[in-house]
């Protein structure tokens, strides 16, 4: 198993801060895998902050809002009310989605969604507001942030930033396999620009470009499959933040 230095002390006494694990990364890096099994072996609220943009999304659709409208957009985005519990049914969500208390954990993922949630994130109105929420619901801690800027924007002061990485190719190796097993149609070299694509938009975008912490504890993940990489997680949240992790939790 690879060794990972810790990442530099805070000023302030981390035990003293609300627990909150930041974990970022490019698309197929295996940020939201990791992130569930870690929250799910520590008993830590999963949080993907992508959901919270669905969401936005699916309320500016539902609600007959030009999703071109930058203005309109980021006016809603500041009056919704989003939160992300625990999963409250058993139909394999990994969290449950409430929009104005209704829940849309599954709405936020229809192709109509998906289509156009990467224009509303690059609003930075709305993810400034985006923000916001996701410190709100993080504030009591014990949670799990799973992003592309949770570390440098969201929760800079977190103690344990980690920042997971693969090459171009190996990411789009796993989405193609992930489309694949889905049933979809899919070619690897579509994926491949289309990830490509994906890198640079979120690179290089004015507000909260992808990038890591300076104090992240970077993780490639080619060569690691994803027991793996939780051990490594767990080891690091046991070390940093204090928490006994039982033995059968850190076998890969």
């Amino acid at each position: 198993m690879p060794e990972y230095p810790l990442p530099l002390p805070h000023p302030a006494d981390s035990a003293a801060r609300a627990p909150v694990i930041a974990i970022d990364g490019p698309a197929a890096s295996g940020k939201s895998t990791v992130g569930e099994a870690v929250a799910r072996r520590l008993g830590f609220l999963y949080f993907d902050t992508g959901a919270m943009y669905r969401a936005v999304t699916l309320a500016a659709l539902s609600r007959a809002t030009p999703i071109g409208d930058e203005d309109a957009v980021t006016t809603l985005a500041a009056a919704v009310h989003i939160d992300i519990l625990p999963p409250s049914v058993a139909d394999g969500r990994q969290y449950t989605v409430l929009c104005d208390a209704v829940d849309v954990t599954w709405q936020i993922r229809r192709p109509e969604v998906d289509a156009n949630v990467s224009a509303v994130s690059a609003y930075p109105g709305v993810r400034a507001a985006m923000t916001q929420q996701q410190r709100r619901v993080a504030a009591g801690g014990r949670v799990v942030m799973v992003g592309r800027d949770v570390g440098t924007v969201v929760f800079p002061e977190a103690p344990l930033k980690i920042y997971l990485d693969a090459s171009l190719e190996v990411r789009a190796r796993r989405r193609y396999e992930e489309q694949i097993a889905r049933g979809e149609y899919a070619q690897y070299l579509i994926t491949l620009e289309a990830m490509r694509a994906r890198d640079a938009y979120d690179s290089s975008r004015d507000a909260a470009p992808l990038r890591a912490a300076s104090d992240a504890v970077i993780i490639h993940t080619d060569a690691l499959d994803i027991p793996a990489v939780t051990a490594v997680v767990l080891r690091l949240a046991g070390q940093v933040l204090g928490i006994a992790i039982a033995a059968e939790a850190l076998e890969a």
